[in-house]
């Protein structure tokens, strides 16, 4: 069971791929949904506003994928897909890649726009740290305080990660389990007696 993936954790640094003289400026950056696509993309017309086209594909998921590409004015086809091909190549996801082009007045033709998104893609994806993660699942643990310690034992053990915890009259815990390892120790805490497990979506 393939339960990692691989994103990037902060924006790239600028590159540039030139092809008679039009400008292609590549940019790659974590997001998780549509809205930090549009900030990203929002910020780089600012930066670039005598651009003429801001052409991108984005990524989400690890299980389910949604993606987009998107030409921008471009010829169909000539600048998004080449991009997601890209991201596709690298199997990376939750990222936005841009490529930002100033238009160099020799027309490149589509074979020509096609060749210089993938490659300014590639530039922006070489000049981004690539990290492995982990897909992990969530669950709420429920238990009195008399528990407290066979939970604490089992969560250290197992090297469980406590993303929150709320201790009132009970105590409630969200725990974040390696996808692989999540069914195990589901069954561990189920067969405790007194604690509650769910799995959060």
């Amino acid at each position: 069971m393939k339960d990692t993936y691989k994103t990037i954790e902060k924006a790239s640094e600028e590159t540039l791929f030139k092809d008679r003289n039009s400008k292609f400026f590549g940019y790659a950056f974590p997001v998780k949904n549509e809205d930090e696509v549009k900030a990203a993309i929002d910020e780089l017309k600012k930066k670039h506003h005598a651009a003429r086209h801001f052409c991108y594909a984005w990524q989400f998921g690890t299980e389910t994928i949604r993606f987009r590409a998107n030409d921008d004015g471009e010829p169909s086809n000539s600048a998004g897909m080449p991009i997601y091909g890209q991201i596709q190549a690298y199997e990376v996801t939750n990222i936005l890649i841009v490529s930002v082009r100033y238009f160099g007045g020799t027309k490149l033709g589509v074979g020509g726009l096609i060749n210089a998104y993938k490659n300014s893609a590639q530039l922006a994806l070489e000049a981004s740290q690539i990290v492995e993660k982990t897909i992990n699942i969530e669950f709420q643990l429920s238990f009195g305080y008399d528990l407290m310690n066979k939970v604490m034992r089992i969560i250290k053990e197992k090297n469980i990660t406590i993303i929150n915890q709320q201790l009132e009259l009970d105590c409630n815990y969200t725990i974040s389990i390696r996808k692989k390892e999540a069914e195990s120790i589901f069954e561990i805490f189920t067969n405790l007696y007194k604690v509650e497990i769910k799995r959060l979506d």
